[in-house]
């Protein structure tokens, strides 16, 4: 079977995807598998370079890659591809609506307020969540153009500079508390990990750089860890996710809320994924051809 490993892309994220790609290249069962690396370098490229394959592997990051529209376009040329379908990826990647479906299903998650470009930013509106406040592009991953602002003029910039990279931008209630990530596989919670940050906050560097945070498997107490699991599970389910996904959630006080869904989670080796199937004694390569495997079996349906 040829697996085409899908990198690059057009986003702010394409470093990130490069090394995605590069590390699952490496990964994949040679004699299982014949494997191509396609890298994506204009949005025409995912028309001609993947006519041949038999399968999508999409090691891509951000827009045109993690919001759908690769996956739409996989889908009409009849080639499967990896992880969530098209409607859940655009969902999770739009922080906003992954919000509005949270709330509507009872799911705790952060207060929020959006600021559109082109239009005039009320800043006291925004003020009225509370200082301090985290400010992000609602398209956006990596931590890129994100931050904590504790100020006005903290915030201005950062709107400004968040503007930068999306349309939209989310201005979010600061809950200060533990970070988890939730890794699950075929609708099952893999053991949850710990994310302590070197600095305070969990920033590109911290996620890419060796040593910029310790992530740890961790057990929580049995009343939080259930309370966790199925708050991941139903954000799941919420959004139609299938295959893999990674919820990144909060604890403050004993409560968990939802930060957001990730449905092409990292896979370089400082990634959260790989690190929570080897904690169950899946490898990396395993946990590859799980992925093909699932995703087959889901894009038969």
């Amino acid at each position: 079977m040829k697996v085409g490993v899908i990198m690059g892309g057009i986003s702010s994220e394409r470093e990130i995807s490069l090394n995605t790609g590069k590390e699952i290249v490496n990964n994949l069962d040679k004699e299982r598998y014949q494997v191509q690396s396609i890298i994506i370098d204009k949005k025409t490229d995912i028309f001609d370079k993947v006519k041949d394959l038999d399968f999508a592997l999409l090691a891509l990051h951000g827009k045109f890659g993690e919001d759908g529209t690769v996956q739409s376009v996989l889908q009409t040329l009849d080639i499967p591809y990896s992880g969530c379908n098209a409607l859940s990826s655009a969902l999770c990647m739009d922080k906003d609506m992954t919000k509005k479906v949270l709330i509507a299903n009872g799911i705790n998650t952060a207060d929020w307020v959006m600021v559109k470009k082109g239009e005039e930013i009320d800043v006291n509106a925004v003020e009225t969540i509370g200082y301090p406040l985290v400010v992000k592009p609602n398209s956006g991953g990596s931590s890129v153009a994100t931050g904590i602002v504790r100020d006005r003029e903290e915030l201005v910039n950062l709107i400004y500079e968040a503007l930068k990279y999306d349309n939209e931008v989310m201005v979010e209630k600061y809950i200060k508390g533990d970070e988890i990530t939730c890794c699950i596989l075929d609708g099952k919670m893999l053991p949850v990990i710990a994310i302590r940050p070197k600095s305070s906050f969990f920033d590109f560097t911290s996620k890419y750089s060796d040593g910029g945070a310790e992530e740890v498997i961790v057990e929580l107490q049995p009343e939080l860890h259930n309370k966790v699991e199925a708050m991941a599970l139903s954000c799941w389910r919420s959004l139609k996710c299938s295959v893999y996904a990674r919820v990144d959630m909060l604890i403050q006080d004993g409560e968990p809320y939802v930060l957001e869904i990730n449905t092409l989670p990292g896979m370089t080796k400082n990634s959260l994924f790989p690190k929570s199937a080897a904690a169950v004694g899946m490898s990396f390569s395993d946990l590859l051809d799980n992925i093909i495997q699932l995703s087959l079996k889901e894009r038969q349906k």
